[in-house]
């Protein structure tokens, strides 16, 4: 897997762009309930968290599959072959980030399949919430970034 979407927390907004866009993408409407993306709103805290699939190396969801529907592409991770998907839903339960969905539609199971390699979610948003990183480069990012935040709070505290 050598690419994932990762989400910047503090910067979405909660437009929901990104559900709109992905259901358009896939099923050709605007129906964010058959996204493969969905915005999870925590009221309490003031968060707005999309969760999608993590393309996880050892995808628990594949290894409880009664069918084999789920299979890891080399390049786009985690996909299901929908020819042996039979909705039983098993996926859905031990997902630990709960990246998978259920299309009403169908019935079946839905997980990102980061649109062949140009995720439109990227793309629309307008906050620049979601990014598209290297996971080879994803440390050296979040070492940055908490460098960044660590000089910010240093800056603050007068240290």
């Amino acid at each position: 897997m050598d690419k994932i979407v990762v989400v910047n927390y503090d910067k979405c907004i909660g437009c929901r762009t990104c559900e709109t866009v992905c259901s358009l993408v896939h099923e050709k409407r605007i129906n964010p309930s058959e996204s493969r993306i969905n915005v999870v709103k925590y009221e309490e805290i003031g968060a707005n968290i999309p969760v999608l699939c993590q393309k996880c190396e050892d995808p628990a969801c594949a290894a409880v599959c009664p069918m084999d529907a789920i299979k890891v592409d080399e390049s786009l991770g985690t996909y299901i072959d929908y020819t042996r998907c039979v909705g039983c839903k098993m996926c859905i339960l031990v997902c630990p980030i709960g990246g998978i969905g259920l299309n009403p539609a169908n019935k079946k199971v839905i997980i990102c399949d980061l649109c062949k390699g140009d995720p439109q979610c990227v793309k629309s948003c307008p906050e620049q919430a979601l990014e598209y990183v290297d996971v080879s480069k994803l440390s050296i990012k979040k070492r940055r970034e908490g460098l960044e935040k660590l000089a910010k709070f240093l800056e603050v505290a007068k240290i």
